[in-house]
């Protein structure tokens, strides 16, 4: 190979990784990408049928990106007109400083809510560092019920007659306790289960639950090669990275990518919001 040739090849990668690297990093984070499912739930009552249920997760509103882009897509949402919106988790960004700038209350008043009901859980990330604060937790409760959001902390809430949703606080958290919430899951209903970290799924505190549960905390890894997993994913089950996941025993794992990300970068894994189209189970 002559030197010239060499030296051009050479560039050429350079150039090629720069512009994946700029992509990366300036260009798909903020790429949203709204995705349309069915969602087939068991006894689900017949006003219900047709309606639709957003998911939102893991904003981590803080000092990490931009925030406006939160701010941007609650707006762009709100044009879908959802009738129940969830919040699976990882409001802000880890530090409690985050909560005395306001940053989250200023984003919250742009929120999407549902016609019905705006329910979420609590994530990791919002109790503070080392996921051991729990009076962070109590302040990030007091914005978003503020913000009109109903926190559910190892609770069940009945939005309609016939239709539950279950929340699980956080796994890594001070206040996982899903053995308080899931005896009131019942099999005459329709049933949706939040939690933040799919790995709950794993634990034996179901009660034979069958029907959906939706999550997040993966951001489906953030950086995923063509073809391979995703190298890094913060969950101890490594095939819970994103979407659909079919748990083989009536029940159903929804993982969303993310609304925001820890760290400002993700490479063939969009900023998603999830908008299920409700109907019954056959």
């Amino acid at each position: 190979m002559k030197r010239s040739t060499f030296i051009k090849g050479l560039v050429g990668l350079a150039g090629a990784g720069f512009v994946s690297g700029l992509y990366a990093w300036q260009i798909e984070p903020f790429w949203l990408e709204f995705v349309s499912l069915k969602m087939p739930v068991r006894n689900l009552p017949d006003a219900l049928v047709g309606k639709t249920l957003m998911q939102i997760s893991d904003m981590h509103v803080g000092d990490r990106f931009d925030w406006q882009f939160i701010i941007d897509s609650f707006e762009e949402a709100k044009a879908f007109e959802p009738d129940i919106v969830v919040y699976t988790g990882d409001f802000i960004n880890k530090r409690g400083d985050i909560l005395e700038k306001e940053d989250l209350k200023t984003v919250f008043q742009h929120a999407v809510k549902g016609r019905i009901a705006t329910v979420g859980v609590l994530g990791n990330h919002d109790y503070g560092s080392g996921w051991s604060e729990p009076d962070i937790a109590l302040k990030v409760i007091k914005v978003l019920e503020a913000a009109g959001l109903k926190i559910l902390r190892n609770e069940a809430t009945e939005i309609i007659p016939g239709f539950n949703i279950l929340g699980i606080d956080d796994y890594w958290a001070t206040n996982c306790k899903p053995e308080l919430v899931m005896p009131f899951h019942k099999d005459d209903a329709a049933n949706i289960v939040l939690c933040h970290n799919p790995d709950v799924c794993d634990l034996d505190v179901w009660w034979g639950y069958q029907g959906w549960i939706l999550a997040g905390h993966t951001h489906g890894g953030q950086v995923k090669p063509p073809f391979l997993p995703p190298p890094i994913l913060p969950v101890k089950n490594k095939k819970y990275t994103a979407g659909h996941i079919d748990l083989g025993d009536g029940r159903d794992l929804y993982i969303n990518r993310a609304l925001g990300h820890s760290y400002q970068v993700r490479f063939n894994v969009r900023p998603e919001i999830t908008i299920f189209t409700l109907e019954k189970a056959l």
